[in-house]
């Protein structure tokens, strides 16, 4: 059975959150405050963690940060905030997903098992493809680790899995729609900025010039092709 944390600090919302995942044969442990939720997320061995941003104490960002230091699981980031930049903020420091409330409790049960799903898919590799080197960067898919010019790089659950997804499409032209869609595993007419602010993300670790990527390169109007 798949752990989840849930850090949400309406104890009405978080009983509701908690029945349907429950339902979807989930076990779930609940946090109020943000102090008591980021020491349980470190302590604790859980599959996914559903942050609220508003909490007493330290907020979802803080501790999204603090989490993704040491933990590569998937976070999904819950907010009545529906401004650009809290889930530009909230993506940049590492989360996989961005919910605006008010949202249904089966949307959240959905992302859950998509995430989960797509975690699983693409760290489970087959036996045979389990490292990929190509342009100084070592791609370690079981470890889930990246060497760039022989030197360790942290990379989020989400950033590992877009590099993997176009290394394993090189010199294709894949849409935003299609990256999100095979990497997050929700419908591609949700919100794409994930994709915008990741690929930024992946610039900044293994091109030079993340300004003028050599390796990941915008093909305007139609999407990013990774360049071997």
């Amino acid at each position: 059975m798949k752990k989840i944390l849930l850090i949400e600090d309406e104890v009405s919302i978080a009983e509701l959150q908690r029945d349907y995942l429950e339902i979807s044969d989930f076990s779930v442990d609940i946090q109020h405050t943000g102090d008591a939720g980021l020491q349980q997320a470190l302590q604790g061995n859980y599959h996914l963690i559903i942050l609220d941003i508003m909490l007493p104490g330290l907020n979802g960002f803080e501790i999204c940060k603090q989490i993704r230091a040491v933990k590569n699981i998937p976070i999904l980031l819950v907010s009545a905030k529906k401004e650009d930049i809290d889930k530009i903020r909230g993506l940049g420091l590492g989360a996989d997903d961005y919910i605006t409330k008010p949202f249904s409790p089966s949307e959240l049960v959905a992302r859950v098992k998509a995430h989960l799903a797509r975690y699983e898919r693409l760290s489970g590799s087959h036996p045979k493809s389990n490292s990929i080197y190509v342009h100084g960067i070592s791609i370690d898919k079981s470890a889930r680790r990246v060497h760039i010019n022989g030197e360790v790089v942290p990379f989020t659950t989400k950033e590992f899995d877009t590099l993997v997804f176009f290394v394993m499409h090189p010199n294709q032209v894949l849409s935003k729609e299609q990256l999100y869609e095979n990497i997050w595993g929700l419908e591609s007419a949700a919100d794409v900025s994930t994709v915008t602010v990741h690929i930024r993300k992946l610039r900044e670790k293994i091109e030079r010039n993340p300004a003028h990527p050599k390796f990941l390169e915008t093909v305007w109007g139609a999407g990013y092709r990774f360049n071997v």
